[in-house]
């Protein structure tokens, strides 16, 4: 790939999209399209650009690119994800197999439409970032997976489409915030430590119900119970057997509002002998006993059913 050339930020071309000189009036917050459908347009290169009030991320799936970000050159391999924020110049030379997603999102409709919600993906946009994708591939499933949704539902748009267009780009970004953070994770604790809690975690999922002691969760893990309370401690903040009961209770909670079961039902259904101890663990955890629980998100349900639809 041939190298960019250096551009005189003076010299640098604003658009709304490469080679849109205005976005429309009704440009919808979300944009989503191939890398290959604009870039073989391009020959495969884009001049060095800015866009104004936009945030890009290109997800690279497939290939190589060269990237012009702001007068620095990065080549990375795929799988990657690239994160430009506005006004930064930036552009790119794709390899000719390169293939991915490039999202395009208004910074109105990440940050002030999502409330305090919005500094979640702050970490995304503080500093142009090159997020390598290749150690989690499950994620990049999952993010592929909301990629290739966001490009149906801008090609088709139906009743609630600007909706849907938002919650798939916000759940993307925050997967991508996800892998990031969970990299800081690993390499401050320790690539060991972060993969000892991650298997864990797995295990919780698998025999929660069982309500496994911390013992059992250890043995399984082949560690000592003691060491396995440490690292839980310092990874999220709360002992081995508060992770188990938050799990069991999240799930206690998710039954108790979707599913048209007695409280007795559910305590078995997870594991309790005694309905009446389930009950009692379950307002000493959460503030309230499962009946009010229930009877509060049935109130809810009929709030949120009462509520306009927002018109797209």
């Amino acid at each position: 790939m041939p190298a960019l050339p250096a551009v005189p930020r003076l010299t640098v071309p604003e658009f709304a999209l490469y080679g849109e000189a205005t976005r429309g009036k009704d440009a919808e917050a979300v944009h989503i399209e191939l890398i290959e459908t604009r870039s073989r347009k391009y020959d495969w290169h884009i001049d060095t650009h800015t866009h104004a009030g936009l945030f890009q991320v290109l997800f690279l799936l497939g290939g190589q690119v060269r990237a012009n970000i702001d007068g620095d050159c990065w080549e990375c391999d795929a799988p990657v994800a690239l994160t430009i924020h506005p006004s930064l110049p930036h552009g790119f030379d794709f390899s000719e197999e390169a293939h991915g997603y490039v999202l395009t999102v208004d910074q109105n409709m990440l940050f002030a439409a999502a409330g305090h919600e919005g500094d979640l993906f702050s970490s995304l946009f503080v500093q142009p970032l090159a997020i390598g994708l290749g150690t989690a591939p499950e994620m990049v499933a999952r993010i592929e997976a909301l990629l290739q949704n966001l490009t149906l539902e801008a090609a088709w748009p139906r009743h609630g489409h600007a909706l849907m267009l938002e919650w798939l780009a916000r759940s993307t970004l925050l997967l991508l915030v996800r892998v990031r953070a969970e990299r800081h994770i690993a390499d401050t604790s320790g690539r060991g430590d972060f993969e000892l809690f991650s298997r864990f975690r797995v295990e919780v999922e698998r025999h929660y119900k069982e309500q496994w002691q911390v013992g059992q969760y250890a043995d399984c893990l082949r560690v000592a119970p003691t060491r396995l309370n440490r690292l839980c401690l310092k990874l999220a903040g709360k002992s081995a057997f508060e992770i188990t009961q938050d799990r069991l209770m999240l799930e206690a909670c998710r039954k108790l509002t979707y599913v048209p079961a007695g409280v007795s039902s559910i305590a078995y259904e997870l594991g309790f002998q005694d309905p009446a101890y389930f009950s009692r663990l379950f307002k000493k955890l959460m503030g309230v006993t499962p009946k009010e629980f229930r009877r509060r998100q049935q109130d809810l349900g009929v709030i949120e059913a009462n509520r306009p639809m927002p018109v797209s």
